[in-house]
């Protein structure tokens, strides 16, 4: 039985493809502090124009530069794997394919937009790039894209993250970024809440909110801030991913998935798998997409579809997307990466138009999946990918006992050899589920009632 299917490298795909052309209705645009829709020119001072082209085009297919393509080749196309000893483990008839994102140098699908980003930033004379990072993978990736180009590399790491995982740090050094703990006292954000907070766990928001002043308040203009999910942007450089999948299942004999499940946290990895796919469910086919996040931050599954920021300070336009509130401080659980209050606007737009099916799941269910995986498959995931091999599992599970055969795709964003610290204390039995309060829920929230309402469509 053949069990990986690879891809040449005049296979790879040599275009991204760009949802927002075959949305059923025109994405939402994000809007100014004065509740009218930003123009380009307002983003200038955050993001190269050539990249603030691809945030706001409509066109279907981007080109893929040469340059990027140059630089994705050192590990892609990455391969397709059918979970053989998965399914037997689970005595399922459901076959199991998995898109494995975790052989790129940094170990996970982040450094596919991270070489875009950075070459499209050196292309217009950028020199220095600054970042936040959740759990360490995007800060990783972001170092490792600056370093083949000669960039200066800056990382905020989430604070619960940066204690939690001191080697992706380590990581980030050994390709030349430099990596600091947020919130810092390095920027007025950072010290504005390290004077409220001095305890405080951090977030994905506070992190942005110090990575977007560092950007900005360079006054030699060499400075641009870059984001590793959540922008349309970014959802269009990791489409690469659901691309060269359906070439590998066509290759394995598929003609048709029942189910694609990715992990989602702001939303890069579940669009780059997915979004080739919502296009079909668009055109017809009969697919259940499903995100999947945590229960301690379930963004997509009880927040609200709203207008809010997307940093604590205020500093990006309002975002049309789901959103537990930019106030929002997440539990310290170990999916650093799926932490965030909000949640792409174009994945945020598929599941309002009912395209996807989201579903939320708690950490320690994610971990003993996790545990089942690495015991079958010999992969370790990262704790953010084993939120979707635990939604797989569930699937596969209910195929065996509807006696049903089907076949299910999942994103493998992933490795966990940088996060065994959550294994540790998962194996000493120190981890503890942790769902979201209604309580909390509307606290948080208050920090978007003022904010303009999405209109009704």
């Amino acid at each position: 039985m053949t069990t990986k299917v690879f891809l040449t490298e005049e296979e790879m795909p040599r275009s991204w493809y760009n949802l927002a052309a075959d949305l059923p209705s025109p994405p939402l645009p994000p809007l100014g502090p004065d509740g009218n829709p930003i123009t380009p020119d307002m983003l200038a001072p955050v993001f190269p124009m050539n990249l603030i082209e691809q945030e706001v085009s409509t066109e279907r297919w981007i080109d893929i530069p040469v340059g990027i393509l140059e630089m994705l080749h050192r590990w892609r196309p990455s391969p397709l794997h059918r979970a053989v000893h998965l399914e037997k483990a689970l005595g399922t008839p459901a076959k199991i394919y998995f898109k494995n994102e975790s052989l790129s140098p940094a170990g996970s699908h982040k450094p596919n937009t991270a070489v875009a980003q950075a070459w499209y930033n050196k292309e217009f004379g950028i020199k220095r790039l600054t970042t936040e990072t959740g759990a360490g993978q995007w800060g990783s990736a972001l170092s490792f894209a600056c370093s083949l180009l000669g960039m200066e590399c800056k990382v905020f790491m989430v604070r619960i993250s940066f204690d939690q995982k001191p080697f992706r740090k380590v990581m980030m050094q050994t390709w030349g970024g430099e990596c600091v703990a947020s919130p810092s006292s390095e920027t007025n954000i950072g010290r504005e809440i390290l004077e409220k907070m001095p305890d405080t766990p951090g977030s994905l928001g506070i992190a942005i909110s110090e990575a977007v002043e560092a950007a900005v308040s360079d006054e030699s203009g060499q400075t641009r801030y870059s984001l590793g999910s959540v922008l349309n942007h970014v959802m269009l450089h990791q489409t690469i991913i659901g691309q060269e999948a359906k070439m590998q299942l066509a290759k394995f004999g598929e003609k048709k998935v029942d189910s694609v499940i990715a992990c989602a946290g702001g939303g890069s990895n579940f669009a780059g798998l997915a979004f080739p796919f919502v296009n079909d469910k668009i055109n017809g086919a009969d697919i259940d997409i499903i995100p999947v996040e945590p229960a301690s931050c379930p963004t997509l599954t009880r927040a609200p579809y709203a207008y809010d920021h997307g940093d604590v300070a205020r500093m990006t336009p309002l975002l049309a997307m789901y959103s537990l509130g930019h106030g929002f401080i997440p539990p310290a659980i170990h999916a650093g990466g799926l932490r965030y209050h909000g949640m792409s606007p174009l994945v945020s737009q598929t599941v309002a138009e009912g395209l996807c099916n989201p579903r939320s799941i708690n950490q320690l269910e994610c971990y003993k999946a996790a545990v089942t995986f690495a015991r079958t498959e010999g992969i370790i995931p990262a704790p953010e990918t084993s939120h979707a091999i635990a939604a797989v599992i569930q699937e596969a599970e209910k195929a065996r006992e509807e006696g049903v055969e089907k076949t299910i795709l999942f994103g493998f964003s992933g490795h966990g050899l940088m996060d065994l610290k959550g294994y540790q204390l998962y194996f000493a039995n120190e981890l503890k589920d942790h769902e979201l309060s209604e309580e909390d829920l509307i606290a948080s929230l208050e920090s978007i009632k003022d904010l303009p309402q999405i209109p009704h469509r």
